[in-house]
C-alpha cells in the first residue's frame, strides 16, 4: 500500500511524539529499587521484628550473626534427679561434715586398780571367797553345792543354758570325771589379783582374776608371769589374737553372793 508524503510526515510525527512522552515519563516516575529474595519475602507477608527501644534497627549481617550464635551456644541438659528418694524427699549431696559419735572405739579405756589385799573387799565377800578355797582344797567337788545356791541364787556355770545342776556341770567341763581340774582352777583363779568393777551400780562386783578387766597389751612383765600360772602360752597367743582374756573368772557380789564361775567372753 502507498502513502501520500504528508501521511509519511504524520507517521514520523507521531513517532517522535511517543518517544518524547515515553521518556518523560521515565524521568518523572520514581524509580522502585531492586530487592533480594528474603526481603522480597518480607515484603510479601512476613512482618520484621520491632526494633528495641532506644536502638537501632539491625542489619541483615547482624541478624545473621545472631543466628549463627543461637545455633553454636551450647546445649543445656537438665540435672539427673536425685539418686535415692524417700517417700517425697530427696537426699543427694550434702556439704555438711558428716556425723560422728563423740566416742570412739580407740579411745583408752580407764586405768584397773588391781587388788591383792583381801582386807580391802567387804566382810561378806572375804567369807564367801574362804569357803571357796577350802572347798576346792579338799578335792571334794560335792563341797561346793552349798555354795552354789539355788533358783534365782543359783551361781551361773555356763554362758550357755543348761539342765543339769551347776556341781553336774562343771564336772562336764573338767578334763576329769571327778571335777579335780575345776577345783584346782578355781584355786589358782582365787590366788591372782582382783578388782571392783560397777562400784555403786546393780552390776557392783568383786572379779577374779583381774585379767577379766585389764587390757591384755597394757600387762606388765610380772603380771604376765602371774597370768602364765593360770594358762598355758599357747592360750596366752589365742588370747591375743581374740583381744582379751577369755579363761575362767569368778564373781562375788558386795554382800556375799557367788555370782558365776563361767569362761568365755
Amino acid at each position: 500500500m502507498q502513502t501520500s508524503p504528508d501521511g509519511k510526515m504524520l507517521f514520523r510525527s507521531s513517532l517522535i511524539a511517543l518517544s518524547v512522552l515515553f521518556a518523560t515519563t521515565a524521568l518523572v516516575a520514581p524509580v522502585r529499587p531492586a530487592f533480594a529474595l528474603s526481603e522480597l519475602k518480607n515484603e510479601q507477608g512476613q512482618v520484621q521484628q520491632k526494633p528495641a527501644e532506644g536502638g537501632e534497627t539491625p542489619t541483615a549481617e547482624e541478624e545473621e550473626q545472631q543466628e549463627q550464635e543461637q545455633q553454636t551456644a551450647p546445649l543445656e541438659l537438665p540435672l539427673p534427679d536425685p539418686l535415692i528418694r524417700r517417700g517425697d524427699t530427696a537426699t543427694g549431696p550434702t556439704d555438711d561434715a558428716p556425723v560422728t559419735d563423740d566416742k570412739s572405739d580407740d579411745e583408752p579405756q580407764a586405768p584397773v586398780e588391781v587388788l591383792y589385799d583381801i582386807g580391802k573387799a567387804p566382810e561378806a565377800v572375804r567369807r564367801m571367797r574362804e569357803l571357796i578355797v577350802e572347798a576346792a582344797a579338799s578335792g571334794d567337788i560335792e563341797r561346793l553345792r552349798p555354795l552354789l545356791g539355788k533358783g534365782v541364787t543359783e551361781t551361773q556355770v555356763s554362758i550357755v543354758e543348761a539342765d543339769e545342776g551347776p556341781v553336774e556341770t562343771l564336772k562336764g567341763q573338767s578334763g576329769d570325771s571327778e571335777g579335780i581340774e575345776v577345783l584346782a582352777i578355781l584355786l589358782d583363779v582365787l590366788a591372782a589379783g582382783f578388782v571392783h568393777v560397777g562400784e555403786g551400780t546393780p552390776d557392783d562386783m568383786y572379779v577374779w582374776p583381774y585379767f577379766a578387766e585389764k587390757p591384755l597389751a597394757t600387762l606388765a612383765p610380772p603380771e604376765k608371769v602371774e597370768l602364765l600360772r593360770i594358762v598355758t602360752a599357747g592360750d596366752f597367743a589365742d588370747m591375743q589374737e581374740f583381744g582379751s582374756y577369755n579363761f575362767y573368772r569368778i564373781g562375788i557380789t558386795p554382800d556375799g553372793q557367788w555370782k558365776f564361775f563361767i569362761t568365755g567372753d
